[in-house]
């Protein structure tokens, strides 16, 4: 097999060198995303922090942003949401170091604008097939936040309708626009 062509495990990925790109392992594969923009970082703090109050007061478990989770092995496969959630019960007493082994219970994606539909449509499906047990992805340009659970139809929420995560992070919901301040 060519240098080029040659897979990547999570460990190796772990220590790539600390540059201008955010990595991704897909089946073995480097993928490198530039660093996001202003908009974008806004949307996930707000978002996390609306989250993370929730989750923190109520000691529901952690709220993360850009972690490495490793999703499959052989050929490797580590996705970085912009925003995850992982249930306190999930959580062992000492604390990981590098990637989390496994899915996040939450996984949330910000649209960027040279995100393409198709690839976000894969990510969505590898989150749900690798046991994320929901998926929500907002679109800053829509002010929309779109739902995607294993077992329920998606659905689009905007505006003053109620983004309600409480299968997932017990108690959670708030007004999309909330999200967009």
């Amino acid at each position: 097999m060519s240098e080029a062509a040659r897979l990547v495990t999570a460990e190796e990925l772990e220590k790539f060198p600390d540059d201008d790109c955010r990595y991704e392992l897909v089946e073995g594969r480097v993928i490198c995303m530039s660093p996001v923009g202003f908009q974008h970082g806004r949307i996930v703090m707000q978002f996390g922090s609306l989250l993370h109050q929730h989750v923190q007061s109520r000691k529901l478990g952690v709220v993360l942003t850009e972690v490495g989770f490793k999703l499959a092995s052989n050929p490797d496969t580590v996705r970085a949401p912009d925003i995850a959630f992982i249930r306190q019960d999930r959580i062992p007493l000492s604390e990981p170091r590098g990637f989390w082994n496994g899915p996040a219970d939450l996984a949330v994606e910000v649209l960027s604008p040279d995100d393409r539909e198709s690839d976000v449509r894969a990510k969505v499906e590898q989150y749900l097939k690798r046991g994320v047990a929901l998926v929500v992805v907002i679109d800053p340009d829509a002010e929309t936040a779109a739902t995607f659970r294993r077992s329920a139809p998606s659905a689009i929420v905007r505006g003053v309708e109620l983004l309600d995560l409480d299968d997932v992070v017990r108690g959670f919901r708030c007004r999309v626009e909330e999200i967009f301040l």
